[in-house]
């Protein structure tokens, strides 16, 4: 088959498919027994860094599920350590010198810093050949404010106190760090494309913290030229955010060829917000602990809403969570496709 017959690619840009195409974010991870079983001897970092390690984590789920796209494994917050920032996880992501300052942003390594990360490079590069053209392979980055916060924050935060104070009283300092991080982010991504991404995907998981008009003035121009740079390079760019309803359309002017959304708004709502951009999504990820006649409503719903119209990629709103039951992932994909078989 010619790769770009592949349903999801052909979703991706709005053109007709045999059968809506699915695949899930966080496919690859905890709640699977292969994973759990790598974790034992592996830590997080040690699986990203080892292309056959990381190749072996973004093929299990393809084993197991009937998905139409494999997501690479690996961490968003990669790209900080080659910026100079020290990265790990106990368990969860924390950077021991976070950027608070404008020495701290000068500091920052931005030349180089992309070619740094070749052990990605080469991740990508043994999954298409263990893929062998049958699924799509699909690339992937944090988005700019959501990397950013993380190096001021140092760490998951609940209210994102110190990125919003430098966003709001010092938006100078604010715009050079985001510059870094999306010249970095850029490259990054082009560097998958080159070793054999056929999608990317670009993650913002905190930008629904964020005001309207905090998103326009401070984030959507650097999202933005991110997105452009990327649709360069000819391959689909799904732009994913968390909690963006409120500005969903500011977000989808940033960029993009397929737009991404939550379960906090209805599919049919979303399309008519986006117009004849393509849409991701958009399954609550809770639903998959649900028993399955509730569990094939609530993906009949998102189906229908979609009403058979192009450019439908069907995912969950979010990440699958750590206990979800395999077999209701497996329901879940096998469901999609034989509920808009064509």
């Amino acid at each position: 088959m010619n790769s770009e017959n592949l349903r999801f690619l052909r979703a991706c840009r709005s053109l007709p498919v045999d059968a809506t195409p699915v695949w899930f974010m966080r496919q690859a991870g905890r709640y699977m027994e292969e994973y759990r079983a790598l974790r034992k001897s592996h830590s997080i970092l040690e699986l990203a860094k080892t292309p056959e390690l990381a190749c072996e984590v973004t093929m299990q789920p393809l084993r197991a599920l009937s998905v139409d796209a494999a997501i690479l494994f690996a961490d968003i917050l990669l790209v900080v350590e080659p910026m100079g920032l020290k990265l790990r996880f106990s368990p969860g992501p924390n950077i021991s010198n976070p950027v608070r300052t404008e020495a701290d942003i000068k500091a920052l390594r931005v030349s180089g810093a992309a070619q740094r990360l070749d052990y990605v490079y080469e991740a990508v590069r043994l999954i298409r050949r263990e893929m062998d053209g049958k699924r799509a392979l699909i690339g992937f980055a944090g988005a700019p404010f959501t990397v950013a916060s993380y190096m001021i924050e140092g760490g998951p935060s609940d209210h994102y106190r110190i990125a919003k104070a430098m966003m709001t009283d010092r938006p100078d300092m604010w715009d050079a760090l985001m510059r870094k991080v999306r010249t970095v982010t850029a490259e990054y991504l082009e560097a998958q494309v080159k070793a054999g991404a056929q999608a990317v995907q670009l993650f913002d998981s905190w930008i629904g913290a964020l005001s309207p008009e905090q998103y326009r003035r401070h984030v959507r121009p650097h999202s933005a030229w991110v997105l452009k740079r990327l649709e360069k390079t000819g391959v689909p760019v799904i732009s994913f955010g968390t909690g963006t309803n409120g500005f969903l359309k500011d977000f989808a002017t940033a960029g993009g060829s397929v737009i991404g959304v939550d379960w906090r708004i209805d599919l049919d709502g979303a399309r008519r917000c986006l117009g004849s951009k393509a849409i991701q999504g958009n399954l609550d990820p809770i639903i998959l602990f649900s028993q399955k006649k509730a569990l094939k409503a609530a993906i009949k719903d998102i189906v229908d809403r979609n009403a058979g119209r192009r450019g439908h990629i069907f995912n969950l709103g979010h990440g699958i969570l750590p206990t979800t039951p395999v077999d209701n992932v497996k329901r879940t994909a096998d469901w999609v496709h034989e509920l808009t078989a064509r």
